[in-house]
This record gives C-alpha cells, structure tokens and sequence, in this order.
C-alpha cells in the first residue's frame, strides 16, 4: 500500500463492505478496503444461499444499480429456484445456493482487478476525527490512513463473543479473530451502540446422511439468473438437489429437557436474536403448540461434503446438538463437521443514520449491514452500495441518492431503520413494503438502472442491455394495443376452454392478455408476429404482469403519488419540537431524537400519531418554514 490518503475507506470485507468498495471504487474514488483477511471476504458464515423472501428483489435491485452481488451469485449457484409461484408477481423472488467456496474466491478475484480499489489485511482500532468531521482512521499498529469518508462495515465482528452451552468465548464467525477496540472507541464519540446476536446451524457430513428419508427440492426450471449481466446459466440438469424434513416428538423432548443448557435460555445472552429466524430452542418454547418443524438440507459448495441444516440455529452444548440432530429423519447416525454457535456482537443504533447512511453527529462517516441491525447478506449488501455511492457524492458535492419506498426494498429497509429504527436484527419481508406491487423481481432494472447511470456506476454494457430491454417492451406492447382479431371459432373455443365469455367484435391483443389465464405465448396462433419474441420469455414476463395487474399497479401508484406530497415537504434542520405547541410529548421526544428530513418521513416514526402530524404542518406554515423538496 503506498498511499496515505484516499477518497473512501471501508471497513470490513463483508457483502456490505464489498458494495460499498466496489461501488466507491467504480465511480472513481481512490478506495481502501481494510479487512482482518482478504481470504474471508465475500465468506457465508451461515447459510450460502443469496435471495429469498423480499431478499431475492433485493439482489436484483443491487445489480440494477451496478452491484456486484447477483452477478457473482449467478456464476456460483448450484441451485437456483423461484419462490411463491403460486402466489402474486408482488412477492415472487429468486433464492440461489450459491458455493461457499467459490463465491468469495470470485469476489476477491474481482477485488484484485477493479481499478481505485486497494485491499489492505489489518484491523481498525478507531476513526479519526475532530470536533467536527471524521477524516480516517487508525490501525492497531498506530499507523494512521486519511481520507474525506469512512464507511464501517464490521459485520458480526465488533466485540463478538462466540456462545455454545454455558461457555462464550472471545471470535468472530466461522472461528475468525473478532474486531477489538474500535467499539469503545466509536462510543467515546457519542455513538450509541446495542448488542445484538444471531446464530448458525450444525455442518453435517454428506455422506453419512440417509436421503431416502427426506423429501428432495429440486430447482425451478427455466433461464433464471439475478443479473441482467449473466449470459451463461447453470443447466437445471446440472444444480444441485436439496431435501426436506421435520422435527421429531423426540427432538421437542430433547430440546425441551436441556433448555437451562442453552446459552440463550441458560441466561448467558445479552444481545437481542433474529425474530423471523430464532435459534430451534426458541421456536420450541415460542410455538409449543406446533408438533413439527420444517427443516432443509443443503450443499454448502461443490468442493467440500459439507451440508447446512437450514432450520437448525442452536446455541446448545455440543453433546445435545448431537442427541437433538441424530433424532432427525435421515440423520440417526450423521458425523458432524461442525457444531453449531450463537454469535453477539456490537451494532450502531440506526436512528443516528441520516437516510444517506451517514451519521448525523459526525459528517463523512457512513455506516451499513449488520452494524446497523440488519440480518442477511442481501440486506448488508443492499445497504453497503448506498453507502458507497452517496459517499463518493458527498465528495464531488452532487445530491446524494436516497431511495424512496416506493422506488425500492431498499429504500424501504432504510427508512425503516433510520425512521423507527429497531431492537433485534431487521429482516426485509414483502409485507414491510405498501408498494411492493410496484417493488416487484421483473422490474428492478426498469426501477432502478437509470439511476444507477446518473450516479456513474452502471457501465456501458449494463446500460445497453436496459436499453436493449426496454426498447423490445416497447415495442411488443405497441404491437399488442394495435393489433386485433375479430370473433371466429377458433378464438371463441380458445376462451370457452380458458373459461372466457364469447367475443362479440373485435378486441387487440393487449385486452386478451388483460384476461386471467391467457398467457402472451397461447396467442401467437391468432397473432403469428408474436412468435419472433418467444425466446424472449423473462423479459416479456415483466409486461405480462403490467398488463394483467395494471388496475392494481395504477391504485398503488396514485397511493404513493398521493402521500409524496409530505415527502416533498422539507423540514428545517434548526426547528425546535421541544417548543413546539400541540405535540404530544412522546412526539417531541421522538422528533427530537430523529430529526426527519421531511413530514413524510416523520409521519412513520412510531409514536408520531396523524394528530401530531397535522400539528407539525400548521406549525411548519405559520412559522413560513414550508418548503417542497
């Protein structure tokens, strides 16, 4: 390393510091990436799967901004599926298996090639600053590194303790060294921390497992990929197969019988767990009335015969993980790889987060995944490439992005973080989302790539493949409004069998697809232009959806336009809620702490009811301080 300075450093080498970095650095800003060992960068402590849930839009929505994170997924998956199928466009989403072993290797190969990014294995001990800004950091060895922003992505890492049983021991995840230091030293400059904890499931041995016990779970057919960018897609043929079991009667009894062994229920927890994915001595004590447990067996990389039992977060002694696993369908006589453990760890309380992932007390320092509450490696990562970008538009002096809820899950996941904050590690679900009609896996890059082009990070192969995209939507979906067919018996017996009424004139196209279950592909008979756009399945997917759910998209899209109007309206960074008549006291103190940038915002803080609301415009107009963003 020959530099002392640089525009951006980042701290830590996980999926939040990698967006951060990769994003800092393809902008051009001189970027330094501090990490305890480059050769854990990108590492799946947990489960080595990218997507899910709300999380899979997430990784689309990364990679329409210019990310990293669904490219390198689609090059390392063993198995990539498409989940919710049977329910609506608005929450279905990809989940890959992705190799535990390659895909960090694929990271830090990229790492090594991307220009401005320099990679530097040591650990931080505290953050340069005056009275006023943050302006680098300090190494343990008393070397000290300047730059105009710092952006901390430690992870799981800050003072963890590594729990099993009754005994905790001074690690960071898959038996790394955990970061000392530094988290007194943010304290010291009034940051408000929190503890936090989370877990991860024993490894089994592949071949010491009976699989005829199990339900097997096979990919989702089709081209699915995460990234515009991917060309090559794994064969179906060739992914992998993962299984399914349940929790026994036995287990329950085991569980239940060496509760006061378990660090959470032996007392020897501080921090607060997932609530949407709890250790398994949790789900049996919080759902007692359940008689089973669903459970997935899965491949942690082509490499190694290491299998992850999904499901099965404990925090137990090594000897009852054996008793309660060997209980399990399928696994009575399995060797283990690795017992599992309960992690704590220091976070930064996210409410002191302006919505550019900046802190407000301390001008250059940004903050992203797990420090700041988040759960998953999609999230880490969706927060860490906002910080990174807004980083390197602080320095050119050029608005910051800040994205709105009904523009992203990203957006949604920061705002609530930064606006209600949270107590326990924050999961993205559909169902935190009001739009997520609008939010949905075809549209990301529709969503999103524009601005990825403004703020200089989505490349000129990325953006003609958008434009490629949304060029042939145009175009197929001017076909469909300008081209009709009158009634005839081939098209009245077509309807009669999909459950339609008889034509009686002529209808286009596009008033065909409107109906349920006629799918674009079953009218090229009536409309034979269409067929030149088969292969084109995934994209033309995206207008599908459009066109059938388009009265449902327009009401969600009134309903954001609607509430925009307080997002529009700004307020003053000097007011004072304290003095302000009419608030509710619990509001005051709220506002206080939180300072929003606008009413929208404010209106979302818990505690903040419609009435204070309304208290804070009349007070915002009579006091001539209401401005439009």
């Amino acid at each position: 390393m020959s530099r002392s300075h640089y525009d951006v450093i980042v701290i830590g080498g996980g999926h939040a510091g990698i967006e951060a970095a990769f994003a800092s650095a393809h902008m051009g800003a001189e970027t330094l990436l501090v990490t305890l060992n480059k050769k854990m960068m990108g590492n799946m402590p947990c489960n080595p799967s990218i997507g899910g849930s709300a999380k899979g839009i997430v990784v689309r929505e990364i990679d329409a901004l210019g990310g990293v994170m669904g490219f390198a997924a689609d090059a390392e998956t063993l198995q990539m599926k498409m989940l919710n199928t049977g329910k609506g466009p608005g929450v279905q989403c990809l989940r890959a298996q992705v190799d535990k072993l390659t895909y960090p290797r694929y990271i830090q190969n990229l790492a090594d090639r991307t220009d401005h990014l320099t990679i530097l294995e040591a650990m931080v001990l505290d953050v340069l600053h005056d009275d006023h800004h943050v302006y680098g950091v300090r190494l343990t060895d008393g070397k000290e590194i300047t730059s105009s922003a710092v952006i901390l992505t430690t992870g799981t890492y800050m003072e963890a303790e590594v729990l099993q049983g009754l005994s905790k021991r001074s690690a960071g995840p898959d038996g790394e060294a955990p970061s000392r230091g530094l988290s007194p030293n943010l304290a010291k400059m009034g940051i408000e921390l929190f503890r936090l904890k989370t877990g991860t499931p024993p490894r089994l041995k592949r071949d010491t497992i009976d699989y005829s016990k199990m339900e097997p779970q096979y990919a989702t057919p089709g081209p699915l990929k995460f990234s515009s960018r991917t060309v090559t897609m794994k064969p179906f043929e060739d992914q992998v197969v993962c299984y399914l079991l349940h929790t026994q009667p036995e287990t329950h009894t085991i569980i239940r019988d060496h509760l006061n062994e378990s660090s959470m229920f032996g007392g020897l927890v501080r921090g607060t767990g997932p609530r949407y994915c709890p250790s398994i001595e949790d789900k049996i004590v919080r759902f007692a009335d359940k008689e089973r447990h669903q459970l997935f067996i899965e491949p942690e990389s082509a490499e190694s015969d290491s299998m992850y039992l999904q499901g099965f977060s404990t925090s137990m002694p090594a000897e009852v993980q054996e008793k309660m696993v060997r209980s399990l369908p399928g696994l009575e006589n399995v060797t283990f790889l690795k017992y599992a453990y309960a992690i704590e760890y220091d976070a930064v309380v996210p409410t002191q987060l302006q919505l550019t992932l900046e802190l407000k007390r301390w001008p250059g320092l940004y903050c992203a995944g797990q420090i700041i509450g988040t759960s998953g490696y999609e999230e880490a990562g969706g927060a860490g490439i906002i910080a990174g970008i807004n980083a390197v538009l602080k320095l050119r002096h050029q608005p910051p992005l800040i994205l709105r809820r009904d523009q992203a899950y990203i957006g949604v996941m920061i705002d609530d973080l930064v606006t209600k904050g949270t107590t326990e590690p924050y999961r993205l679900l559909s169902s935190r989302a009001e739009y997520r009609l609008l939010l949905r896996h075809d549209n990301a890059d529709t969503r999103l790539t524009e601005l990825g082009r403004e703020v200089g990070l989505v490349q000129d192969e990325q953006y003609s493949l958008y434009q490629r995209k949304k060029a042939l939507l145009q175009t197929v979906e001017t076909y469909l409004k300008s081209h009709s067919v009158k009634p005839n018996a081939d098209i009245q017996n077509f309807l009669t069998a999909k459950g339609h009424g008889q034509l009686h004139g002529g209808i286009t196209a596009y008033e065909l697809l409107k109906r349920p279950n006629i799918e674009w592909k079953e009218l090229v008979p009536f409309f034979p232009e269409l067929e030149q756009w088969t292969a084109e399945e995934t994209t033309l997917y995206q207008l599908d959806v459009e066109i059938k759910f388009s009265g449902y998209i327009d009401k969600e899209v009134k309903k954001a336009h609607e509430f925009a109007r307080f997002e529009k309206v700004l307020i003053p960074e000097q007011i004072d809620y304290a003095t302000m008549h009419g608030l509710a006291m619990e509001a005051r103190q709220k506002l206080s702490a939180i300072r929003p940038l606008t009413v929208g915002q404010a209106a979302r803080i818990s505690g903040v009811n419609p009435s204070d609301i309304a208290m804070l415009v009349m007070q915002l107009k009579k006091q001539n301080h209401v401005s439009r963003a």
